[in-house]
């Protein structure tokens, strides 16, 4: 085993428990903040159980993360090893400021990168992939949305179904709905750790889904509550009722995508349900919540981080092209300036505004 495999394991590894500790929120979230499972810990056991036995059965989307986006001539040890390495990076980030980052999402635009570096991609394969990106999250959000209204017409407000006896039922219900939802997320997710290492012929895709399940159950059980804590309590408060309907929507999205080897961001699918069912109780309010805005903006900057860490790592590492590097790295920092710039311009605008009114 040479030094790179050795590294691209051990980053794949690593990368396997910050998926798993990034997807426990978007499968265990909604019955952790109903109150269906009282604790932490509790959550994170059946979280990661069931993303064990789905992970089994992810050969599918192996074979995409692998080999549908980038040609199989351009993989090898070291291209895994830098795909990981920028996917790993931008989601251990995530994890540490709490945001349910799609692991999905890091991966492909990690590969993108690398397959721009060498100016060879499966362009119809990358827009199928992002038109699904988009599609199932906001599909999501009116699915809930749609369900959350309809009920509150048929007046059963706020914990619909939750009478007379019934909230047993619901707590069984909603434990099977998120165990459903778990299972789906190993099913998705498990190629996006082992996925470049089977492109690259380190492993197969049979030992690969075995192993990267294991770390991803690791992952979810010793660094998930952060993540937790974020989809199930921070977002908008939820009943028993309202997390079945979430975990339904969110885990059946994502097994029938897995079916057909799509990557999807499960993370995404779920908080859009979360918002969709906040939004339909607390209408636009939800929206001027500052964790919403801060989620939607690592959505959308973090697979272009990730593929502009991969490609910058090509032109570095392989291609010996410095010069590349170095305009990234120029575009990077004038990108920080202009956004601390208008940062600071607003800030200037509202003391400008408040002094006027305390002048009046």
């Amino acid at each position: 085993m040479t030094m790179f495999t050795t590294i691209a394991i051990i980053i794949a590894l690593f990368f396997a428990m910050n998926i798993g500790a990034s997807g426990a929120a978007a499968t265990m979230g909604v019955a952790y903040g109903s109150g269906a499972i009282k604790t932490k810990r509790t959550a994170l056991l059946i979280c990661s159980l069931f993303i064990l036995l789905g992970s089994y059965f992810g050969t599918e989307v192996v074979k995409t993360i692998g080999s549908g986006i980038i040609p199989e001539g351009i993989a090898s040890v070291k291209i895994a090893v830098i795909i990981l390495l920028a996917a790993t990076s931008t989601l251990f980030f995530a994890n540490l400021m709490g945001i349910p980052l799609s692991t999905s999402e890091v991966t492909v635009g990690a590969v993108v990168g690398v397959g721009v570096a060498y100016q060879a991609l499966y362009i119809s394969s990358i827009l199928e992939i992002v038109f699904f990106w988009v599609f199932v999250p906001v599909f999501s959000f009116f699915i809930t949305y749609i369900i959350r209204k309809w009920i509150m017409t048929q007046k059963r407000r706020e914990k619909f179904g939750e009478k007379q006896g019934r909230e047993k039922y619901l707590v069984v219900f909603l434990l099977v709905a998120g165990c459903f939802e778990a299972f789906s997320a190993g099913m998705n997710n498990v190629a996006n750790a082992v996925g470049p290492l089977v492109g690259a012929g380190v492993i197969s895709p049979s030992f690969g889904v075995i192993v990267g399940g294991v770390f991803i159950a690791l992952g979810a059980l010793l660094l998930g509550g952060r993540v937790l804590e974020t989809n199930g309590k921070k977002i908008t408060a939820l009943s028993k009722g309202e997390g079945i309907m979430i975990s339904l929507t969110g885990g059946g999205l994502v097994f029938v995508a897995s079916l057909f080897g799509l990557p999807i961001p499960l993370t995404q699918v779920t908080t859009s349900s979360i918002i969709g069912v906040g939004t339909a109780k607390q209408g636009a309010g939800i929206w001027q919540k500052s964790i919403v805005f801060q989620m939607v903006k690592v959505w959308v900057v973090s697979p272009i981080f990730s593929l502009m860490i991969s490609y910058g790592l090509v032109k570095l590492t392989i291609q010996d092209d410095w010069y590349s590097f170095f305009v990234i790295i120029i575009c990077c920092l004038a990108t920080l300036g202009t956004v601390s710039l208008a940062q600071n311009s607003s800030k200037k605008k509202l003391k400008v505004t408040s002094a006027e009114r305390t002048t009046l």
